[in-house]
């Protein structure tokens, strides 16, 4: 396996090493080139980790700094909130108890909650998973700096996300647009089949399964456990530390935190058919007429015509991203820890991509 404390070694061209040694346009290079390549992120702040894995071979990498303070590296084995990664964990739940008779996939959503919808709302169980419900949000600005701030430690409770009673923004089914609410209900839903949190699904048809020990829904829990890299966020010059917060406004759509390993071993038991039969999984990877995501994982055609299959997921602080094709030959798990919460993407992930995936 080969790891580098620098992802400038990696990432300086448009392809990624995964034979075991440093590629030959890397070798040589100082530190001075490295950290170059690593910007528009600050190398001596900004935190990034990468683990690629496949058939061809495995490779880890990291940079910048965990901790401002101390000046430690990114933990190997760090923690990240996984934002709307968790919409995958969600989604797999829900089809694991379609699979177990418990819930219906195209059945309405009215269903399973009468009560929280009005009479007149025809979205189903899979238009929940794949974004085609229609359902309003609340308008809460949780990705500007400002709320953020002020709102961090608050509690939100489920289903107060929602605005219920409201027409849908269109007739479910006709289009697809991506967003939390659904998650939040898909999440209510599990809630009610079972009669236990929808976190508990996740924990015993998922996590414990695949002994993924490091992954956890905090629910009102502020901190991440464990190892990881500080979420920071640049205001006037200042380093202001984002790291902990409640996730409770995001639940069942994005509050997990998790890792590297835990990420790649849940991808890779997915897509290998180790947590859905096959009808399920089938489900999970269909996407509606001009879409982009299937039922919690989003398809990426690249240029070469394969698909990756996987999900991206932030919080401030925080970018993340996984991803493999479909045979599970090339597979990436990613964590740049950004400084500048709700703007684009940052222009490292999108180097990350193009090497490990070209």
């Amino acid at each position: 396996m080969q790891r580098r404390t620098l992802l400038g070694a990696a990432f300086a061209g448009t392809a990624l090493a995964l034979t075991g040694r440093v590629p030959a346009y890397a070798q040589g290079l100082n530190e001075t080139a490295l950290a170059a390549a690593l910007k528009p992120l600050d190398p001596a702040v900004s935190g990034a980790l990468v683990r690629v894995e496949g058939s061809a071979g495995r490779w880890r990498g990291r940079a910048g700094v965990g901790d401002v303070r101390s000046g430690s590296p990114v933990p190997w084995d760090a923690r990240f909130r996984i934002g709307s990664m968790t919409k995958a964990f969600t989604a797999t739940a829900v089809l694991q108890l379609v699979a177990a008779g418990l819930i219906e996939l195209d059945a309405p959503v009215r269903r399973y909650l009468p009560e929280r919808l009005p009479e007149g709302y025809p979205g189903t169980v899979r238009q929940l998973l794949d974004y085609t419900s229609g359902l309003r949000a609340r308008e809460i600005p949780h990705k500007e700096r400002a709320w953020f701030l002020e709102h961090r430690f608050d509690t939100f409770e489920p289903g107060s996300q929602v605005l219920w009673d409201e027409e849908p923004l269109f007739t479910p089914g006709d289009k697809q647009v991506y967003g939390n609410v659904s998650y939040i209900v898909a999440g209510l839903v599990i809630e009610r089949v079972t009669g236990r949190p929808y976190a508990d699904a996740i924990r015993r048809g998922i996590l414990r399964p695949l002994g993924l020990r490091h992954t956890y829904l905090p629910g009102t829990h502020t901190a991440i456990p464990g190892p990881h890299a500080h979420g920071y966020e640049l205001i006037d010059g200042e380093y202001v530390d984002v790291t902990r917060a409640n996730p409770s406004l995001q639940w069942a759509a994005a509050e997990m935190i998790s890792t590297a390993a835990d990420l790649d071993r849940f991808l890779t038991a997915l897509l290998g058919g180790r947590l859905l039969p096959a009808r399920e999984l089938r489900a999970m990877l269909t996407v509606p007429k001009n879409g982009t995501y299937g039922c919690g994982l989003s398809r990426l055609q690249l240029p070469d015509g394969r698909e990756i299959w996987g999900k991206s997921g932030d919080r401030p602080g925080y970018n993340n991203g996984m991803g493999a094709t479909r045979d599970l030959s090339r597979r990436l798990v990613y964590s740049v820890n950004t400084l500048t919460m709700g703007g684009d993407t940052p222009a490292i992930v999108e180097k990350i991509m193009a090497a490990a995936l070209s």
